[in-house]
């Protein structure tokens, strides 16, 4: 197997408009961070001893080690799934009738499961014989010509084709049929962009501040190690079949600014800014995750890295997930089952021995992000670091877009700023560095007054929902269209007076992170007043995100979705300062 490495490079100052300021960001020293308890565990020797050994390439699950295992595993077994890529096995699967892909079980094994490591997710339920694909986006940022290029893509498919925003920075886009799946693989290579790992047992793409670079209070710009992230996870978009083969999917992000818009809290792997002895580096977090069955908070590995260890450690961290992981009931492959198996003291030690100098230094109590911050709102017009620019964030309605909204989007971008675009992990986007000559033209462009707007109203711009079950098989409610529209209809009985972040997502595997939510929605069939069977939501309160995160918890099970207006307006009330509007119009 060819050995992969990747040079580490300080944190560089973006290429901006020529008249960026050297403005130099503040920074705070706080106390000490908590760590989490150093649980005694009796483990045994061989429980300790790696699980996959690497065989032509690829690793591969021992043979004494495969009692009990889930049937994706089985399927990883018969053949690696980065062969479909690193062997030009895409190619001859796109040759073959879909029909005959699909009446063997090794190409069936192929379209439903295999190709999730090159981004493709069948929609065998809702949309037999298209895909989902999913780049690589690392810290949401894209460009108008990738932009433009993924709306052509999607504008092939007719109604069949749209674009989601997802809650991890990133495009998801839909519609492709096989047969055109090895041209799309080569578009998007020609303009910089990979799916490659981006599902399935992989690592998600990397998150980062969606102000990287451009805002007045950033701690540091992130874009440089979700961009080293990126390209060691899929060894510069070739295939790293060293990290390609983990128990279970792997989040990561990196925090660059003390809004933590990166929402580190429910990362498997957290990188927290913070200097020692001088130097500067992160405290890191790990473990925390959703699923269907657990959610938890990520917690403190009591450990510091140098910011030339962030990909070290990276690495270090996914070789002893990869190594020691347990592989049975797919509900307990997270990361975070494994930490509490070994207990946080020998899951620190098995990353430190992975680590190129067999250690890992003890966290810093020099940690940088400002404990005592009031999250900021991205939305809308802000200055920039850079004198004479400002970025604008636009609100995305839970992050659809058509073809011809990205190409719109690509053009404001290239019109009025520097050809970028941000994604954000509430589904929205920033158009950066907009000379301020040109910030009064701007709002007044159709698409921003009609659709996307900058100033949208405060409930609609905490409103997130995932994909629901006009795709996605595994959804037991429509969300996104169902979220708009009681947002709406809410909005007509009560005023509110402060954001409130609503989020949404059809089934328990949470892709719409409802846990982090001030009020979350969980699909799930209920029983209306006579009794019958109708869809219905579980009803979570009390999600926090930034330097106070608490998971929400359940409130209220199984409320029809037809009754959910009432409801929610109650809640509102009764829980976050809303007012009647028949009572507000009295007053007035």
């Amino acid at each position: 197997m060819s050995s992969f490495s990747v040079r580490f490079f300080a944190p560089q100052q973006p290429l901006l408009p020529s008249t960026a300021s050297s403005f130099k960001p503040k920074t705070w020293v706080m106390a000490a961070p908590t760590t989490a308890p150093a649980t005694s565990v009796d483990v045994e020797g061989g429980r300790l001893e790696p699980r996959v050994e690497e065989r032509e390439g690829y690793f591969v699950l021992k043979e004494k080690f495969r009692d009990g295992i889930n049937p994706q595993e089985k399927i990883k077994i018969e053949k690696d799934p980065l062969k479909l890529f690193m062997e030009a096995g895409i190619d001859e699967l796109a040759k073959m009738s879909f029909e005959d892909l699909d009446k063997a079980k090794a190409t069936k094994d192929d379209i439903d499961v295999r190709l999730k490591w090159l981004g493709l997710f069948h929609r065998r339920k809702h949309q037999y014989g298209r895909f989902m694909m999913r780049l690589k986006l690392p810290n949401g940022v894209t460009t108008s010509a990738q932009t433009r290029y993924l709306a052509s893509v999607i504008r092939k498919y007719g109604k069949e084709g749209c674009a989601d925003v997802t809650t991890r920075q990133n495009w998801q886009i839909r519609g492709a049929v096989l047969p055109d799946v090895p041209e799309i693989l080569k578009g998007l290579d020609e303009v910089g962009l990979t799916s490659l790992q981006s599902g399935m047992d992989n690592v998600r793409n990397p998150v980062g501040n969606p102000l990287a670079g451009i805002d007045p209070e950033e701690i540091v710009d992130t874009r440089p190690y979700t961009n080293l992230l990126s390209q060691f996870i899929t060894a510069n978009s070739r295939g790293n079949p060293a990290v390609a083969n983990l128990p279970r999917k792997w989040n990561v992000c990196v925090v660059g600014s003390h809004d933590l818009y990166e929402h580190p809290h429910i990362n498997d792997l957290a990188y927290m800014p913070a200097t020692k002895n001088g130097r500067f580096g992160f405290n890191l977090l790990v473990g925390g995750f959703f699923s269907a069955k657990r959610c938890d908070e990520a917690i403190p590995l009591d450990a510091w890295v140098s910011a030339d260890d962030v990909i070290p450690l990276c690495k270090a961290v996914l070789e002893a997930y990869r190594d020691l992981g347990y592989r049975g009931n797919r509900q307990k492959t997270r990361m975070m089952w494994l930490i509490d198996e070994l207990g946080i003291e020998v899951f620190r030690s098995e990353v430190a021995k992975r680590m190129p100098q067999k250690e890992l230094e003890r966290a810093s109590d020099e940690g940088l992000v400002q404990k005592q911050w009031e999250r900021r709102d991205y939305l809308g017009v802000h200055p920039q670091k850079q004198e004479g620019f400002s970025y604008i964030g636009i609100h995305i309605p839970v992050g659809r877009v058509q073809a011809d909204d990205m190409d719109e989007l690509a053009r404001l971008a290239d019109m009025y700023g520097s050809g970028e675009l941000r994604l954000t992990v509430e589904q929205n986007i920033i158009i950066p560095n907009v000379e301020n000559s040109k910030l009064e033209a701007l709002p007044n462009e159709p698409l921003l007054k009609d659709r996307f707007s900058p100033q949208p109203s405060i409930l609609m711009k905490g409103l997130v929902a995932c994909t629901g079950n006009q795709f996605c098989g595994q959804a037991i409610i429509e969300t996104k269209a169902r979220a708009l529209k009681v947002t709406e209809e809410v909005e007509r009985l009560v005023s509110v007076s402060r954001p409130v972040r609503m989020h949404w997502t059809g089934c328990p595997n949470t892709c719409g992170q409802v846990q982090v939510a001030d009020i979350g929605f969980m699909g799930c069939m209920a029983r209306d007043e006579n009794g019958k069977p109708c869809e219905g939501a579980d009803i979570f309160l009390g999600g926090r995100i930034g330097s106070d995160s608490h998971l929400g918890e359940l409130y209220k099970k199984g409320v029809p979705c037809k009754n959910l207006v009432p409801v929610v307006a109650d809640i509102l009330v009764e829980h976050f300062g809303a007012v009647p509007r028949q009572r507000e119009e009295a007053e007035d």
